[in-house]
């Protein structure tokens, strides 16, 4: 029991940080941990899911933070263009959240923030991206072993 309950805290350790804008690879440790069979396999989606949207959490809250530069010279958008950027987003840009999961993901969740996303929509659709990709990588390496 020790060994699973070590197995899931470091997956969720690297999920959090694989959400961030650390460079962290969660998916080797997922994987390994499934090939391994320490654990059921709905456990380490359920918690490597929660570890990734808690990471992109943080970032919706540096977003958030980056609002009181505004108006900076060194801010990149004056107020009318963010303005603007603020009303494209709500209306159609927040649907970039179901993309968190990929690559360039984390940078939609900042934006998200510095937008002003309502915390349950950005929460709804990043648990839906997070876990979704972790449901399909459990199946791609059950697929596979």
């Amino acid at each position: 029991m020790p060994e699973a309950v070590a197995s899931l805290a470091g997956l969720f350790l690297a999920a959090f940080g694989a959400a961030t804008i650390l460079p962290f690879q969660s998916e080797i440790v997922f994987v390994g941990l499934q090939v391994r069979g320490i654990v059921a396999v709905v456990w380490l989606i359920a918690v490597a899911s929660l570890g990734n949207v808690l990471g992109a959490v943080v970032n919706y809250a540096l977003g958030l933070g980056a609002e009181r530069f505004r108006g900076t010279r060194w801010f990149p958008a004056d107020a009318q263009t963010l303005n603007r950027a603020q009303h494209w987003y709500a209306r159609w840009g927040v649907w970039t959240l179901l993309l968190s999961w990929a690559p360039l993901g984390d940078a939609f969740t900042v934006v998200a923030g510095l937008m002003r996303t309502p915390l349950w929509l950005f929460l709804g659709l990043v648990t839906i991206a997070k876990t979704g990709r972790y449901a399909v990588l459990a199946w791609a390496t059950a697929a596979a072993t």
